[in-house]
Protein backbone atom coordinates (compact mmCIF):
# COMPACT_ATOMS: atom_id res chain seq x y z
CA UNK A 1 0.00 0.00 0.00
CA UNK A 2 1.37 3.53 -0.69
CA UNK A 3 2.48 5.80 1.81
CA UNK A 4 0.67 9.29 1.67
CA UNK A 5 1.43 12.24 3.58
CA UNK A 6 1.60 16.03 3.75
CA UNK A 7 5.54 17.14 4.92
CA UNK A 8 5.55 20.05 7.35
CA UNK A 9 7.07 22.26 5.19
CA UNK A 10 4.49 22.95 2.93
CA UNK A 11 0.68 24.46 3.23
CA UNK A 12 -1.75 22.40 4.16
CA UNK A 13 -3.49 21.03 1.05
CA UNK A 14 -6.42 23.32 0.19
CA UNK A 15 -8.39 19.71 -1.30
CA UNK A 16 -8.78 16.29 -0.96
CA UNK A 17 -5.27 15.29 -1.50
CA UNK A 18 -1.96 14.75 -0.08
CA UNK A 19 1.08 16.02 -1.57
CA UNK A 20 3.40 13.12 -1.56
CA UNK A 21 2.87 9.51 -2.10
CA UNK A 22 5.13 6.62 -2.11
CA UNK A 23 5.27 3.19 -3.04
CA UNK A 24 6.82 0.04 -1.09
CA UNK A 25 9.31 -2.14 -3.07
CA UNK A 26 7.70 -5.37 -4.79
CA UNK A 27 5.06 -3.21 -6.17
CA UNK A 28 4.10 -2.83 -10.17
CA UNK A 29 3.01 -0.06 -11.15
CA UNK A 30 -0.03 0.41 -13.31
CA UNK A 31 -0.79 3.66 -15.06
CA UNK A 32 -4.61 3.96 -15.83
CA UNK A 33 -5.43 6.08 -18.82
CA UNK A 34 -8.28 8.63 -18.37
CA UNK A 35 -11.45 7.41 -17.78
CA UNK A 36 -14.96 9.31 -18.40
CA UNK A 37 -18.07 8.82 -17.76
CA UNK A 38 -19.59 6.37 -20.18
CA UNK A 39 -21.44 2.69 -19.07
CA UNK A 40 -19.76 -0.40 -20.33
CA UNK A 41 -22.04 -0.05 -23.52
CA UNK A 42 -20.61 3.15 -24.78
CA UNK A 43 -23.39 5.46 -23.47
CA UNK A 44 -22.83 8.40 -21.04
CA UNK A 45 -23.85 8.20 -17.68
CA UNK A 46 -25.08 11.36 -17.80
CA UNK A 47 -25.34 15.07 -18.93
CA UNK A 48 -23.23 16.66 -15.73
CA UNK A 49 -20.71 16.28 -14.25
CA UNK A 50 -21.78 14.51 -10.77
CA UNK A 51 -23.27 11.45 -12.68
CA UNK A 52 -20.46 11.27 -15.00
CA UNK A 53 -17.56 11.66 -11.95
CA UNK A 54 -19.96 8.90 -10.10
CA UNK A 55 -19.26 6.17 -13.38
CA UNK A 56 -15.60 7.46 -13.54
CA UNK A 57 -15.04 6.33 -10.62
CA UNK A 58 -17.21 3.13 -10.86
CA UNK A 59 -14.73 2.71 -14.36
CA UNK A 60 -11.40 3.25 -11.90
CA UNK A 61 -13.12 0.75 -9.60
CA UNK A 62 -13.47 -2.14 -12.26
CA UNK A 63 -9.86 -1.62 -13.10
CA UNK A 64 -9.16 -1.93 -9.26
CA UNK A 65 -10.78 -4.99 -9.62
CA UNK A 66 -8.80 -6.45 -12.64
CA UNK A 67 -5.78 -6.22 -10.99
CA UNK A 68 -7.07 -7.23 -7.71
CA UNK A 69 -6.30 -4.04 -6.06
CA UNK A 70 -8.05 -1.68 -4.00
CA UNK A 71 -8.67 2.22 -3.62
CA UNK A 72 -5.47 2.15 -0.87
CA UNK A 73 -3.32 1.30 -3.66
CA UNK A 74 -3.83 3.88 -5.69
CA UNK A 75 -0.88 6.09 -5.86
CA UNK A 76 -1.78 9.58 -7.69
CA UNK A 77 -5.13 11.00 -9.45
CA UNK A 78 -5.05 13.65 -12.19
CA UNK A 79 -8.59 15.09 -12.99
CA UNK A 80 -9.48 16.83 -15.61
CA UNK A 81 -12.42 18.93 -15.89
CA UNK A 82 -14.06 20.50 -18.76
CA UNK A 83 -14.63 24.29 -17.33
CA UNK A 84 -15.37 25.85 -14.06
CA UNK A 85 -19.03 25.24 -13.90
CA UNK A 86 -18.51 21.29 -13.52
CA UNK A 87 -16.44 22.01 -10.19
CA UNK A 88 -19.22 21.59 -7.59
CA UNK A 89 -20.65 18.39 -9.31
CA UNK A 90 -17.11 16.50 -9.33
CA UNK A 91 -16.50 17.78 -6.40
CA UNK A 92 -19.97 16.49 -4.32
CA UNK A 93 -19.25 13.20 -6.65
CA UNK A 94 -15.50 12.98 -5.56
CA UNK A 95 -16.53 13.47 -1.99
CA UNK A 96 -19.22 10.71 -1.61
CA UNK A 97 -16.44 8.49 -3.41
CA UNK A 98 -13.43 9.54 -1.12
CA UNK A 99 -15.71 8.93 1.58
CA UNK A 100 -16.39 5.30 0.88
CA UNK A 101 -13.06 4.64 -0.48
CA UNK A 102 -10.67 6.43 2.46
CA UNK A 103 -12.61 7.03 5.49
CA UNK A 104 -10.10 7.45 7.14
CA UNK A 105 -9.12 10.37 5.47
CA UNK A 106 -6.07 8.96 3.78
CA UNK A 107 -6.28 10.53 0.29
CA UNK A 108 -4.07 9.87 -2.75
CA UNK A 109 -1.90 12.16 -4.40
CA UNK A 110 -4.33 14.34 -6.80
CA UNK A 111 -4.14 16.88 -9.14
CA UNK A 112 -7.14 18.89 -10.71
CA UNK A 113 -6.87 20.75 -14.17
CA UNK A 114 -9.33 22.50 -15.59
CA UNK A 115 -9.23 22.23 -19.38
CA UNK A 116 -11.67 24.06 -22.24
CA UNK A 117 -12.91 20.62 -23.24
CA UNK A 118 -12.39 17.02 -22.99
CA UNK A 119 -12.27 14.24 -25.98
CA UNK A 120 -15.85 14.61 -26.96
CA UNK A 121 -17.82 17.74 -26.12
CA UNK A 122 -20.25 16.01 -23.86
CA UNK A 123 -17.75 14.27 -21.60
CA UNK A 124 -17.00 16.56 -18.20
CA UNK A 125 -14.55 14.95 -16.45
CA UNK A 126 -11.71 12.39 -17.01
CA UNK A 127 -9.71 11.13 -14.11
CA UNK A 128 -6.39 9.37 -14.91
CA UNK A 129 -4.68 6.56 -12.01
CA UNK A 130 -1.45 5.64 -10.96
CA UNK A 131 -1.77 1.98 -9.09
CA UNK A 132 0.63 0.08 -7.04
CA UNK A 133 -0.05 -3.51 -7.46
CA UNK A 134 1.99 -5.96 -4.93
CA UNK A 135 3.77 -8.11 -6.73
CA UNK A 136 2.76 -11.72 -5.45
CA UNK A 137 4.88 -14.85 -6.72
CA UNK A 138 3.49 -16.00 -10.25
CA UNK A 139 0.76 -13.76 -10.29
CA UNK A 140 -0.18 -12.76 -13.62
CA UNK A 141 0.25 -8.73 -14.12
CA UNK A 142 -0.76 -8.37 -17.64
CA UNK A 143 -4.52 -9.76 -17.40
Amino acid sequence: MPKRWNPAGVPAPIGSYSHVATVPANTTLVFVSGQVGNLRDGSLAGPDALSQTRQVFANLRSVLDEFGATPDDVVKLLTFVSGTEHLPGFRAARDDVFAEWYPGGDVPAHSLAVVAALAAPELTVEIEAVIAVRDMPGARRDP
